[in-house]
This record gives C-alpha cells, structure tokens and sequence, in this order.
C-alpha cells in the first residue's frame, strides 16, 4: 500500500462528499458518446476509493444518481443503472477484503428488483468493516431526504413542540455519518444540486474545472490541501481577531 502523499501531521477531513460531475463533457470532448464518459468515470471511482482508505478518510459519499436524473435519456439512465450493478458485483471482494463497509441510500423507488437484492446484499457483506463507509447515494435528492425526515419524525411522535434539529437529523438518509466536512465538485460547476442540503450547513466547498474521468490522486490532494488551508470557525469569531 502507498503512503499517503497528505502529511499526516496536518488535519485530515473525516468525511468527504463528492459530485462526480463532467463524464458526459468528458466524452463529448473526445467525440465520443457520453456513455463511455461514465464508464471511464468508474475507473476514477476506483482511484478515489482507494485513495481516500490510504489517506484515513473515514466516510467518503458519492453522488452517483439524482433524483433529476431520471430525466436523462432512458438510454443513458439504463446505462448507467447496469454499470452500478456490474461495479457492485466485480468490486463488491475487493472492497470486503479492504474493510470498506458500502451504503447505498436514496428513495430507490423506481430501481428494478434485481438492483435492491444486488445493494441489499453487498450492505449485509460489508456491513462489519471498519476502515472506511463509503456511500453511494442513488436516486437520491436533499430535499427529498429532509421531507422523509420529517415524515418519519411526525410519525413517531405528531407534536410539533418536541420537533428540533437534532431529532430530525435523526432521521436523515446518512444520520450514521458525521456531516461532510469537504465538499467536492468537479466539471466546473460551482453549485450543490440539490445534494446532502441539510448536511453541508458547515462544509467546505472545492470546485474543480477537472472532469470526473480525470480526477486523480493529485487532484483530491489539492482538494485536501485546500480544505488543510482553511479555518473553519462555524459562526465563531476566529481566534486570530481576538488575540
């Protein structure tokens, strides 16, 4: 195993979430169709998984499907629903035989029934390891997480007097993970999309002009570096002014 290129002296972010963006651009530069964007996109999956376990980032999340998503060409969406199977089914030994314990979440609802028993058994498989969750989040929408919250809170208990932050919290699709303390969009875009809104309140925020099928162990330690760099006061006054 290498040795990690971030000096381990320096504060390490224990969560990171990602928005793997730019495959289709990706492709479209090469003047090839977006489909192999994704497919190279994977290969980059692969890379940052494994960086991140080198590295000691505890929770690492990635956006692989959004609830918008849907409306993407039904070619591409069927694509992209049999590229997660087979990436489940040949990396689901190696990332077991590397203590990497997988959650999948998001709403589901329109995956086909071949896809839920891949998930639910790759959960079951990995759900004892220890050096790393890493959560792919499918179907998934921030505003469609906290509006589940709030179903499940009203839910076990109606009286809107004891509904507070940290009940529905509680409830959220990640409530085992700590909320992301870097944020990490690739493919130029500088937005959220809709992605863990209740979570990110406090994260830092990296954009990057580099495509996704590009991102590499380089790129994710400047993206580390950069959040290494940055004082993170949570509404508090930092401590250089009041010295």
């Amino acid at each position: 195993m290498s040795s990690p290129i971030v000096p381990e002296e320096r504060v390490l972010p224990r969560h990171i979430a990602i928005v793997m963006d730019g495959n289709g651009r990706w492709a479209r530069k090469r003047m090839l169709p977006r489909v192999a964007g994704h497919a190279r996109g994977l290969e980059a999956v692969r890379r940052v998984v494994r960086a991140c376990a080198e590295r000691g980032i505890a929770y690492l999340t990635l956006f692989a499907f959004s609830s918008e998503n849907w409306k993407r060409p039904e070619q591409e969406v069927h694509f992209l629903m049999d590229l997660f199977m087979t990436a489940l089914k040949q990396e689901l030994t190696q990332m077991h035989d590397n203590q990497i314990c997988l959650r999948v979440v998001g709403d589901m609802a329109g995956l086909e029934a071949g896809l839920h028993e891949t998930i639910r058994q790759a959960e079951e498989m990995t759900a004892g390891n220890t050096r790393m969750v890493l959560t792919v989040c499918v179907d998934y929408g921030g505003k469609w997480d906290i509006v589940q919250a709030l179903q499940k809170m009203t839910q076990e208990n109606p009286d809107p007097s004891l509904f507070t932050q940290e009940r529905l919290a509680s409830h959220l699709a990640m409530a085992y993970a700590p909320d992301p303390d870097l944020f990490i969009r690739t493919g130029g875009e500088q937005r959220i999309s809709n992605f863990l809104l209740w979570q990110l309140a406090y994260t830092e925020l990296y954009f990057t002009d580099v495509f996704w099928p590009d991102f590499d162990t380089a790129t994710l330690d400047q993206a580390i570096a950069a959040f290494q760099s940055r004082e993170r006061r949570f509404g508090r006054i930092s401590e250089q002014l009041t010295a």
